[in-house]
């Protein structure tokens, strides 16, 4: 898709980049801000934040993300469910992944808390360890320590909770570790956080490598991941396109650390399916079976290029259910849902499913749909059309020449409102990358939300892009000095 020439700038040619620079600059754009929008969309670094439960992991990921989105309570062991999140720093982008707390030899929920610590530090580029220093160091946070250092990952330390200077001594003592110098921080009132921050860049490393594309050996299998929550039948469906019984799922949620790979050969191509199949719900150990199916499946998904997202077409569209396939739009993979379960419907099951779909899927109506049964192989041949689809919206790219033409018919025939006696008119754009399709738009003023998604659905009804979702992203031109 890409070659060396267009590395430097996006998925533009040098010609192509050339003509579009000279565009910005009669416009009046900053050459070095629109190389910017560019550029700097691959993978991002992966924190974990770790530590025993109640030592403040949650207040200390809202903090760094500078929103409250993560579920902060009193009691430990509150924090649940995925838990990854975009943070920037001094300019830079990184994913921040909270974790559960982790406790050694215990059972039940704690037992599922703790194998999803260990999992996200086997996910992590980076670990921050998290202790309370008003506590100070416990055998649980000796034990931690021997799991980070066998992993292997750059770490920094953050005593949490001191709240001022009476307290930093007691933060000093936590040198004991072994993990290099703490950092006293205040998750709660922000003391600290940025010097902790800076450390945190100082071990993150720039980007990880990009796992699938132009890094895979040409011709090599496209790489499926298998998404949905519990019980919805991947296992069965994993079987039945391998024709075999190739997965077996253990009564124990959370026994599979890694998700195995399978090689499978269907419609006439191998594809290699990223199975996320193996959780088993318990009635005692619900939540916890749900939040180990959702660190694994946020693993699944920056492993493959496509999500088959199954829904079991036979109960009512749950929360999670919708919460997974936002979960695959956010990574930016291509999408594909699968209704299982078909052939269990009547009638009447059929006409509220299509209304529940038309109610919660309503962001998700550009993904192809396949209505299948893993039970009886009914509709299977419809599943790898479907999936090439998705990837071939994914990976199409519109030359800005082309795509500036359409801008300028859509400006001219529907104008954005007139906001505070202004009328913001788009200028111009790029496509400046694929898998997902990345616009970049430049503007002489703010572009409402409304008209956002209004350009999206026509760039769609244009140029297709089924199957994937699109990103676009809109540069303001500053206003101009009076010379």
């Amino acid at each position: 898709m890409t070659n060396d020439t267009t590395a430097q700038h996006g998925e533009l040619g040098d010609a192509e980049y050339a003509e579009f620079m000279a565009l910005a600059a009669e416009e009046g754009f900053d050459a070095s801000e629109v190389d910017a929008d560019l550029d700097g969309h691959g993978p991002l670094p992966v924190l974990a934040i770790v530590g025993r439960p109640n030592v403040g992991k949650s207040t200390l990921v809202n903090r760094i993300i500078g929103r409250r989105e993560a579920v902060v309570e009193d009691r430990p062991g509150v924090t649940r469910d995925r838990v990854s999140y975009e943070a920037m720093w001094a300019g830079r982008r990184f994913k921040v992944l909270d974790t559960g707390g982790w406790e050694i030899d215990v059972l039940g929920i704690d037992a599922m808390v703790a194998a999803q610590a260990e999992l996200g530090i086997e996910q992590a580029d980076a670990v921050l360890f998290v202790v309370d220093a008003t506590v100070g160091a416990t055998d649980t946070d000796d034990a931690l320590v021997k799991l980070i250092r066998r992993a292997g990952k750059p770490v920094v330390l953050c005593a949490n909770k001191v709240d001022g200077p009476s307290t930093e001594a007691e933060a000093a003592y936590l040198w004991s570790l072994g993990l290099g110098e703490p950092y006293p921080v205040s998750a709660l009132h922000g003391r600290g956080s940025g010097d902790l921050l800076d450390a945190v860049l100082k071990v993150l490393p720039e980007a990880p490598p990009q796992l699938f594309g132009d890094g895979l050996a040409p011709g090599g299998p496209r790489r499926v991941a298998l998404i949905g929550r519990p019980n919805v039948g991947k296992s069965s469906l994993l079987n039945k396109v391998a024709g075999e019984d190739r997965v077996v799922v253990n009564e124990v949620a959370g026994t599979t650390r890694d998700p195995v790979d399978e090689m499978i050969e269907l419609g006439g191509k191998t594809w290699k399916f990223i199975d996320t199949a193996g959780i088993r719900r318990r009635v005692h150990l619900t939540s916890g079976a749900d939040f180990y199916a959702s660190l694994r499946t946020s693993a699944a998904l920056d492993k493959a290029e496509v999500a088959v997202v199954l829904v079991d077409a036979s109960e009512t569209l749950a929360e999670q259910d919708t919460r997974i396939i936002s979960m695959a739009v956010e990574a930016g993979r291509a999408v594909v849902i699968a209704y299982n379960k078909w052939d269990q419907l009547d009638e009447e099951r059929r006409f509220y499913l299509e209304r529940e779909i038309e109610r919660d899927l309503v962001q998700v109506q550009w993904a192809p749909r396949v209505n299948v049964s893993a039970k009886t192989g009914r509709h299977m041949e419809k599943l790898v059309p479907a999936i090439e689809t998705a990837l071939a919206g994914w990976e199409t790219r519109i030359p800005t020449a082309r795509l500036n033409a359409f801008l300028g018919e859509l400006v001219a025939s529907h104008p954005h409102p007139i906001r505070g006696g202004k009328q913001p008119r788009v200028l111009f754009g790029t496509q400046a990358g694929t898998r997902p399709p990345r616009f970049v738009l430049f503007a002489s003023g703010f572009l409402e939300a409304g008209y956002r998604r209004f350009i999206e659905r026509r760039l769609r009804e244009e140029f297709g892009f089924e199957g994937t979702p699109i990103s676009i992203s809109v540069r303001v031109r500053e206003k101009r000095k009076k010379k």
